[in-house]
């Protein structure tokens, strides 16, 4: 948005911005935040920075944790949601040092730096464009509750085919049916208004929206599909639209969420990445003669994502809920392989993709619960290992199958290789498959090491605790 530390100041002055708020990418993707008065926002807070404790963000270990936030002049965008007039920016976290701070490492955003200098030293691609499609359920209410005693949630959404009985309240029937919402129009679509009101926020805020529309899930699932932006700024776009889409539905007394699988029975919430490259503007993923007029490079790119899918899931799919989308029949993959117009593949090249600017496809596994800097910018490395390496997607057994793999004989699905069917599985793959992460500098060892830490430690907390269904199961055995 800004160039300088002067049309700050100018637009603060003009807008009578009161609040600067800084926000920050902890490790597992959640943004943080911290604001000053716009008073004290001086050239000083762009050259030193303002400082915090990294240790809350899983940066730093306590004993060495003081760190420091530099803010992004061109991230920055007006608040809409606080009452006292707010710039929001975004930014990077630098280890302070003598004589010069410098750039932390395992900064996620510095991260996505790296893989997109990383690219360009390469000399295949000099820009990754994605364009994510977001989805995710809008309800009425939530709540749950983990303690010894009591583990469950409860969930509520007024088109849910649950309530169309109930009788305490004027009921209006138009309920959506179960995995019945695709596409489904008004009076049954009662979010419309809510989800063009999301997107033009987005809009406003520079994230273009192609369109927005209701998805499978019956109690208010959304689908949002942006426009194409490089790694980084997508990255920072990801984010953004998160907090725009929760913010705007908490305001009008709905709650969102973007978790894999809320409902059992339902459609899950994926985050379906479209990608492709391109070196001086021109895109290098397009042949007329290829394989769905794929480029050999494109080809290759997929053979490093597909080689590499177990390790990248976790990545782009780091909850332990992630598993719980990934079953057959849902629309959501389970096998590692690639085709054209295929939705059970983790790799789908769009049919209606036909120009060379528009050539690309969809890694279709991942989710929301992603760090979307860590996620993209894996995916990249994956892709850029494939062509280096010419990993040929069709040599490896990958495809194409442009077949429904949903419906494939027992003796046929066993000769496709599955996708990890937990996270302790993907973080399995991560262990042993990894190098392609390093080359360059781009993800220390570091990181993937803490990584793979801290999301143990989630699937042991989960897989602790005493399932609802285990009470149905064994209680009275």
């Amino acid at each position: 948005m800004f160039k300088s530390y002067e049309e700050v100041v100018d637009f603060c002055r003009e807008r009578s911005i009161e609040m600067i708020d800084f926000k920050m990418i902890d490790l597992l993707g959640r943004w943080r935040h911290l604001s000053i008065p716009t008073s004290r926002f001086t050239p000083d807070t762009l050259k030193y920075g303002i400082g915090f404790d990294g240790s809350n963000y899983g940066f730093a270990p306590v004993e060495n944790s003081d760190m420091v936030f530099i803010p992004d002049l061109e991230s920055a965008v007006f608040d809409p949601f606080t009452e006292v007039a707010t710039l929001s920016m975004i930014g990077d976290v630098y280890v302070i040092a003598q004589p010069e701070n410098y750039r932390f490492d395992q900064d996620p955003r510095t991260i996505a730096r790296n893989a997109e200098e990383y690219m360009i030293s390469t000399g295949i691609a000099d820009e990754m464009r994605i364009g994510p499609e977001f989805e995710f359920y809008v309800f009425d209410h939530v709540s749950y509750e983990c303690s010894p005693h009591k583990v469950g949630f409860s969930i509520d959404a007024e088109q849910a085919i649950w309530n169309s009985g109930e009788s305490e309240y004027q009921n209006l029937g138009y309920k959506v049916p179960l995995k019945g919402g695709y596409h489904i129009t008004p009076p049954q679509d009662v979010l419309y208004d809510l989800r063009a009101r999301m997107c033009l926020l987005m809009e406003a805020n520079n994230i273009p929206v192609k369109y927005h529309h209701h998805e499978v899930g019956g109690p208010g699932q959304m689908e949002i599909e942006v426009e194409f932006g490089g790694l980084r700024e997508m990255a920072d776009r990801t984010m953004l639209t998160k907090y725009l889409i929760k913010n705007l539905a908490f305001a009008e007394g709905k709650t969102v969420t973007f978790m894999p699988k809320p409902l059992f029975g339902e459609a899950g919430n994926g985050l379906h990445v479209h990608m492709h490259l391109f070196k001086d503007k021109e895109p290098i993923f397009f042949d007329p003669d290829g394989y769905s007029q794929l480029s050999k490079e494109a080809l290759y790119f997929i053979g490093g994502l597909l080689k590499h899918a177990p390790a990248l899931l976790a990545f782009t799919n780091p909850s332990t809920n992630s598993y719980k989308r990934l079953v057959p029949g849902y629309e959501a993959p389970v096998s590692v392989c690639f085709a054209t117009a295929n939705r059970s593949a983790v790799i789908r090249v769009p049919a209606y993709a036909k120009s060379p600017a528009q050539k690309r496809f969809e890694f279709r596994s991942s989710d929301a619960t992603c760090n979307p800097y860590l996620a993209y910018s894996a995916m990249l490395m994956a892709g850029l290992d494939g062509i280096r390496s010419k990993i040929d997607p069709t040599a490896e057994g990958f495809g194409p199958y442009d077949i429904n793999l949903y419906k494939l004989p027992p003796e046929e699905q066993a000769k496709i290789k599955g996708l990890p069917r937990s996270l302790d599985e993907a973080l399995d793959a991560l262990e042993e498959d990894h190098d392609f992460l390093l080359a360059g500098g781009v993800f220390p060892q570091r990181l993937i090491d803490i990584w793979i830490e801290n999301k143990r430690q989630e699937a042991r907390r989960v897989n602790d605790i005493p399932h609802p269904l285990e009470f149905e199961l064994y209680y009275d055995l």
